[in-house]
């Protein structure tokens, strides 16, 4: 995402403490044809700047399907880190760790499911049906109503993580500079489905990003399966793919939602916040303002904060499961900066100084140390 992005700067400021999944950058674009690989289909030849255009241009309205996605970042086990900010954020933070299967469908802008079904008795789902928005949470029995723009106004309700291999596609493809390799590799099938296959890599060395490969539909460009290798290697950090997908329109009944009965609804006022949105000014207490250093795929992401490193003791309302994870995730660092923590993941790290500086970006945490020296 570019420096100047408004949503960046929202998202990195949210996120300067990395309890959540940071966005992807990526990418320019190569010209290297396509060949389709032994026992893979046989498709007609394109260029990755073709089939970059090709996902730019697809305007699918209709869809449905069986998501899986995997994730490993090296997180400690994220159960129970929503704490006080209630069912949605905790459900949103599991899909940052382990398998999970997911529902997916979509009739145009105004309509939209999802529905994660790893526990059959315990469905939890986001609706949206024109201007209803819905989340329910079928374990704990509740549920949360909003009103979010109107019919026909396009604006889909936003949430803290992509989920099928469209939204991280997305992601990737945003900030598109000559930081960046793109390329066609192959072919595959995927969800029965006919595609090609796009590898985005960095050119540059200290990102913790070593290459993404998506697998877009030849037919009608959609993305259908996403997956990210970090460049310190072993398996995929984030995979997330089609197993199963129609793109006939759903049915109208597809986006009911009434909440059962014993359900308990909050309704949340129509001027709330959208979920996803910018971060209330108490997440941002004591923190000043954004500066963005280097470019690309090695671009760390500055704030200064109050002094005094890394909090001792969290909120009295932060679960537990809160402290252990920043427990799990930090070393002490020193340099010319002075003296700092380093939390660390696979994808994402964050040097928290003792002055009161941030460091954040998918870079090793010797690029966030070089960061806070001035090297880069």
């Amino acid at each position: 995402m570019a420096p100047n992005d408004s949503a960046g700067r929202r998202r990195t400021a949210r996120y300067a403490v990395p309890v959540a999944v940071a966005g992807v950058a990526a990418a320019t674009i190569g010209l290297v044809p396509a060949l389709a690989a032994s026992g893979d289909p046989e498709l007609p030849e394109i260029t990755a700047q073709q089939l970059v255009e090709k996902i730019a241009a697809s305007d699918v309205q209709h869809l449905s399907g069986t998501v899986k996605v995997t994730t490993d970042l090296g997180l400690p086990p994220l159960a129970g880190l929503g704490g006080a900010e209630g069912a949605e954020a905790g459900k949103l933070m599991e899909l940052a760790s382990g398998t999970h299967t997911l529902r997916v469908a979509a009739d145009g802008p105004d309509k939209q499911r999802l529905t994660l079904v790893d526990d059959a008795s315990a469905e939890y789902s986001l609706i949206r049906d024109g201007n209803d928005v819905w989340a329910y949470d079928g374990a704990s029995k509740e549920a949360v109503h909003s009103t979010e723009g109107g019919a026909g106004s396009g604006t889909a309700p936003e949430r803290e993580l992509p989920a099928t291999p469209k939204d991280l596609a997305e992601q990737a493809l945003k900030a598109v500079d000559d930081t960046t390799s793109v390329t066609v590799d192959g072919t595959a099938r995927i969800a029965g489905r006919d595609a090609y296959q796009l590898v985005i890599k960095p050119k540059q060395s200290g990102s913790t990003i070593g290459s993404i490969k998506v697998a877009v539909d030849a037919d009608n460009g959609v993305p259908l399966k996403f997956t990210l290798t970090p460049s310190g290697g072993g398996k995929a950090a984030i995979d997330a793919g089609f197993t199963k997908v129609d793109f006939a329109k759903p049915a109208a009944s597809t986006f009911d939602f009434a909440p059962p009965k014993g359900v308990k609804v909050t309704e949340e006022p129509a001027d709330a916040p959208e979920h996803g949105g910018s971060a209330a000014p108490e997440d941002l207490q004591g923190f000043e303002g954004l500066n963005v250093i280097g470019e690309g795929w090695t671009s760390v992401a500055q704030l200064t904060g109050p002094a005094g490193g890394v909090p001792s003791d969290l909120p009295s309302d932060a679960p537990p499961e809160a402290q252990q994870f920043l427990d799990a995730l930090g070393d002490k660092v020193t340099g010319k900066f002075g003296s700092g923590t380093v939390f660390e993941t696979r994808l994402v790290n964050a040097l928290l100084t003792d002055d009161g500086k941030v460091y954040v970006g998918a870079v090793t945490p010797e690029t966030l140390v070089d960061a806070a020296n001035g090297k880069k």
